[in-house]
């Protein structure tokens, strides 16, 4: 098929398909803008295979030509307008092909790892998914220029190669289609014919999610020209498809030149809003609501079965896996009227002994959440936690730490306490604005960080429990304060718990006639049930959890000194993040009175605050109850005492 033919099939199917896109087009004012037409490739490969064919294995030939399709496309819109309406032809139009839901999207020679991408994949139109780790400036960059042939002044354009460093090569003779050859070899570039892009380049880094372990994380670079520069910031997740190259690696003295693979975009497709997202079937949700409606007469000790399987390999801790079940669920975010934001997410920190388990935690914690980045103080990269400004091939370019790379997911941080000492100046914002203002080396902008933090340290020495908790962890008061929950786990000398303890380690198959392991959540079980939870409830808090949580913020206002008052004022805003989380745990839409006193217990057992029932104890020596119902109901009353609140009837 001529290919004059196969421009007018793609002009008909823009038009068949695609004639509102065109139309908007149309009647966009400026004519100098380049406008993208989103298609899709499953829906051109239904329509018309040969075409679809070409696209895929020829995308540097054809993709130009179904440019030239959507301008053609664009008049005959333009021409038929109705009456009254004002279009204006346009200059660029540029094809964007959608893979999803094609067959491009399920096979790995079309849609394979970054690390796996080969000689093989060049030429073709490949799709990539990763995460963006550096995004450098935008640019100027020529993308076509006309020549004239003097001897017998045929025009033609000329487009600069991306291997020889967008250098423009004049061919030999005229390529003038003549039935007796030119053979011109002197020609004269064409007035006011330089054709300009946008241009910006960004690496993109494979998952690690996706990784075994000892694999390192592949990354490769990515052209974005046109429409697509400055639509990713470093720390999006973005799948890219696009036509696979190589460029020339910059000069550097004593350094090999080699031709580095880079991607040329057609498409850029952001899953940042999606990655929270897991497709849960209906039996998994009818098998939640069957597991409410067996507990509905005793719905804590429903709670209690889920938490077993937070960690189950750790016995005991029923303080830590209740707060990180929390923290890993979160509440609601709120927006105010004049557009202030304060976090859903909660953030945790345990402080412990060696030996406690603290990283166990954060591992499992790691596995539960779709997205998570696991670092420690000082193990990070040169972008530490937060970001920083590096110089690649003469450009300075952003590289995305890890709270940047955590975005919309979990960070877990080991050894909090190591931290750089621009990643303290920063992280402060980063955990409580859920954004990072950045001003280095020219560049301005200010980056994501919607993530978890759930942090570990060891205390400095022994911890002395008569001094304050930031004089323990040398950590400043400020920071712990960003903190919804910190729990202290201390190896105290306890004859009874060790010998509980010793009992489970030793006699693993003894304890199993106590406690069925097939009762114990899965990983993937507990997964989707925290997805699942996170993305069905938005709960809001009733009247009588709105008192209980007021009177005890008050309580705490009176007793707290001056320099803890900025603290409760937080605290307060912890506990309602807190309280969500519990309701959304207990499966419900709203907040009861239980989920805010089991929040003002998971607050409590903190030890940063002034305690006003003695519920938990040592974090570390907390187990659960075969009765927690009934214990429940014993809680409740002591710290409805000391609310002022116990005249009132109890309810759930």
């Amino acid at each position: 098929m001529p290919e004059l033919d196969y421009a007018k099939a793609m002009a008909e199917f823009l038009i068949r398909h695609h004639s509102r896109q065109l139309r908007s087009i149309v009647l966009s004012p400026d004519p100098k803008l380049h406008y993208p037409l989103h298609i899709d490739f499953a829906e051109l490969f239904d329509e018309n295979p040969p075409v679809a064919s070409l696209v895929f294995s020829q995308p540097a030939e054809y993709l130009l030509h179904f440019d030239k399709a959507a301008l053609w496309a664009h008049k005959i819109v333009l021409e038929n307008l109705d009456a009254g309406e004002k279009g204006t032809e346009k200059k660029f139009i540029h094809v964007r092909i959608n893979v999803n839901g094609s067959p491009l999207e399920f096979s790995v020679d079309t849609f394979p790892r970054i690390g796996h991408v080969r000689v093989r994949h060049r030429g073709i139109l490949l799709t990539l998914k990763g995460t963006v780790i550096r995004s450098g400036a935008v640019k100027m960059y020529e993308g076509e220029r006309m020549y004239r042939c003097r001897k017998c002044k045929h025009e033609f354009p000329v487009y600069p190669e991306l291997e020889s460093r967008n250098t423009i090569a004049l061919p030999s003779f005229c390529p003038s289609e003549r039935p007796k050859p030119c053979e011109g070899t002197r020609f004269d570039c064409v007035d006011e014919t330089t054709i300009c892009h946008d241009y910006q380049e960004i690496k993109i880094q494979e998952s690690t999610q996706v990784l075994g372990v000892g694999v390192i994380p592949r990354s490769i670079s990515v052209i974005l020209m046109d429409d697509l520069v400055d639509v990713v910031k470093a720390g999006g997740d973005v799948i890219v498809t696009g036509l696979l190259t190589a460029k020339w690696s910059p000069d550097l003295k004593d350094v090999r030149s080699n031709l580095d693979p880079v991607l040329i975009a057609n498409n850029v497709r952001r899953t940042n809003e999606l990655k929270s997202d897991i497709d849960i079937p209906n039996d998994i949700m009818m098998t939640f609501k069957q597991f409410w409606s067996d507990f509905k007469d005793a719905p804590l000790k429903g709670r209690n079965t889920i938490l077993r399987g937070v960690c189950p390999q750790v016995f005991g801790l029923f303080t830590v896996k209740l707060a990180v079940a929390l923290t890993l669920i979160g509440g609601v975010q709120h927006v105010d009227a004049s557009g202030t934001k304060i976090r859903g997410e909660s953030h945790l920190l345990l402080v412990g002994d060696p030996g406690t388990g603290k990283s166990q935690f954060l591992k499992f914690a790691a596995k539960l959440s779709n997205r998570s980045v696991i670092t420690t103080g000082l193990g990070s990269t040169s972008a530490g936690l937060t970001v920083t400004a590096v110089k690649d091939g003469g450009e300075w370019m952003l590289e995305a730490g890890a709270l940047v790379l955590a975005d919309g997911g979990l960070c877990c941080i080991d050894e909090f306490d190591s931290m750089r000492e621009h990643d303290r100046a920063t992280i402060h914002e980063a955990m409580e604005q859920q954004t990072i203002s950045v001003a280095k080396a020219g560049l301005v902008t200010t980056l994501s960080t919607r993530t978890i933090v759930f942090g570990a340290t060891n205390p400095k020495g022994q911890y002395d429990r008569d001094q304050s908790l930031s004089v323990n962890t040398a950590l400043s008061g400020p920071l712990l304060s960003r903190f919804d929950i910190v729990l202290v786990l201390l190896d105290t000398k306890n004859p009874e718990w060790d010998e509980v303890v010793s009992s489970h380690i030793l006699a693993e198959e003894k304890l199993k006639t106590h406690e069925d392991s097939d009762s114990i959540w899965t990983l993937a079980m507990l997964r989707k049930y925290i997805n699942f939870v996170k993305g069905y409830f938005k709960p809001l808090l009733t009247t009588e959890a709105e008192e209980v949580i007021s009177s005890y913020f008050q309580l705490q206002r009176r007793s707290a000194t001056d320099n803890a008052a900025r603290t409760t004022i937080r605290m307060l805003e912890s506990l309602i993040r807190l309280a969500q989380a519990h309701a959304r745990l207990m499966f419900r839409n709203e907040v009861t009175r239980l989920d805010a006193i089991m929040a003002i217990l998971c607050m409590e057992s903190s030890m940063t605050t002034s305690a006003i029932v003695d519920s938990f104890g040592n974090a570390l020596h907390s187990n659960f109850t075969e009765n927690p119902d009934e214990e429940y109901t014993k809680q409740e009353k002591i710290i409805l005492e000391k609310l002022g609140l116990i005249d009132e009837p109890f309810s759930r």
